[in-house]
């Protein structure tokens, strides 16, 4: 859009659901940087080439609730009722960011149904209901109605916006990466020495982690993200349900220990990969969350604290990485405000998912695995595991074990030479039930390269 353009429009109006952390850093972009108030605070500008935005209405739940943002009430207007929204034919763009699959669903496919234009930080909604809500943006297109949802995964990092527009001449092999700042919070913490009851109350009083973890220490919220990565980067729809899920809540401490004799750390890790059938990388796509153990020169080792990483292995570049902040106000907000620009400066793709495909799921993936064998102490152990992992076609690579200091309290970790994850599976059940096994076995890939 020319600055002649965009300076004749009339501001875009925007109805926003949803007034906690990310809804005040949106506020406070728009309204400060982009036209929304008379008042420039940070002395510089958007681009002229940008249509002036404005927030109209803020639907919240709780109007007496004290914000953590100041709210412009000659600009706009609290309202309790989404439906004040929704039906305001004034308003161009809804952004929601309210979270939940609910009411946040209905909202998100009125406004599209209405002929509204949405941006949403909703990764969960959009995983579970990523279907319905590409074909209501294709039955609105044509009323150049758009969709943006930037913020949905990896927080600051324009990963969304780079898959939908940089890729168009390539092929990608595989998508992976961090895409969760409190579980890779925790594990940095934990590998510094901090127990996991430890690491994930101190999560919860930071504000990393919420009162009820799950979502996060589970790996549900990396699941969520990993299967919009895939949609973007294959073609294909995953269901949510249908992708194994391991989170952090099994590891311990003593993971880090042998993570330290294998020069490797642990990463909670989403993957979206090609398997490889006649050739390589033409076989079945692989979607799967899971801790790995990397090595300590593995370019995701470099993700600390909060942040996020995200690298690609495609044709034609090979592999491209991304790092940044995952999470928070302004980094989510910024990805936000990012799409809400796109879509004044008509730049926002008409088709959100640009890629169809039919390729096959199969999630029985191969690679090298850590396996921690928790065991009271006895004759013949070392035997017993070797037995049956040449049952279940596992050749073991390695065998590692510190000193023994509790024989009722005792530890050993074997890692495998390449092979399929059912096997491992399979392997670590037989394991389970024999009488040395004090607890069942914790598997994780190992990445060797």
């Amino acid at each position: 859009m020319s600055s002649l353009a965009a300076a004749t429009l009339r501001p875009l109006r925007i109805g926003m659901v949803g007034g906690g952390t990310v809804g005040g850093g949106v506020y406070d972009i728009i309204m400060g940087r982009l036209g929304g108030s008379s008042v420039d605070t940070t002395g510089q500008m958007a681009s002229s080439s940008t249509r002036r935005c404005v927030i109209t209405k803020i639907c919240v739940r709780d109007l007496a609730k004290p914000r953590s943002f100041h709210v412009d009430e000659d600009k706009t207007t609290l309202v309790s009722d989404v439906n004040s929204i929704l039906d305001d034919d004034s308003i161009d763009i809804v952004v929601e960011v309210m979270g939940g699959t609910s009411l946040a669903r209905t909202v998100v496919l009125e406004a599209l149904k209405r002929g509204k234009s949405v941006v949403t930080a909703n990764k969960a909604l959009i995983a579970e209901h990523l279907s319905e809500i590409h074909t209501a943006v294709e039955q609105s297109g044509g009323n150049g109605v758009k969709f943006g949802y930037e913020a949905a995964v990896a927080g600051g990092i324009p990963i969304i916006s780079t898959l939908q527009n940089c890729f168009a001449g390539d092929i990608i092999n595989e998508i992976g990466g961090i895409i969760n700042g409190t579980t890779n919070y925790m594990l940095g913490k934990m590998e510094d020495g901090a127990d996991y009851d430890e690491v994930l109350k101190e999560a919860q009083d930071l504000g990393f982690a919420e009162a009820d973890p799950t979502a996060d220490v589970e790996g549900h919220d990396v699941r969520a993200k990993i299967a919009i990565l895939a949609k973007l980067a294959f073609g294909t729809t995953v269901d949510v349900e249908e992708i194994p899920c391991n989170g952090i809540s099994q590891i311990s401490s003593v993971d880090f220990e042998y993570a330290k004799l294998l020069n490797c750390t642990i990463k909670l890790i989403g993957t979206a990969a090609r398997l490889s059938q006649y050739g390589e990388r033409d076989g079945d796509l692989s979607v799967y969350v899971a801790p790995k153990m990397i090595p300590t020169d593995h370019i995701m080792a470099a993700a600390t604290g909060c942040g996020n990483a995200i690298t690609v292995d495609s044709v034609n570049l090979g592999t491209s990485s991304y790092f940044g902040p995952g999470a928070g106000r302004f980094p989510t907000a910024n990805s936000v405000v990012a799409d809400i620009c796109r879509v004044a400066s008509d730049n926002c793709p008409s088709d959100p998912f640009p890629l169809r495909s039919t390729i096959s799921i199969d999630n029985d993936y191969a690679s090298a695995f850590y396996i921690r064998i928790p065991f009271i102490d006895g004759l013949g152990i070392v035997r017993k595991v070797g037995e049956l992992a040449e049952s279940h076609g596992v050749s073991v690579n390695s065998i590692l074990q510190n000193a023994i200091s509790d024989r009722m309290m005792a530890d050993c970790v074997v890692t495998t030479e390449e092979c399929k994850l059912s096997q491992v599976q399979a392997l670590c059940a037989e394991l389970e039930k024999e009488d040395f096994a004090r607890a069942p076995p914790l598997c994780m890939p190992l990445v060797t390269n």
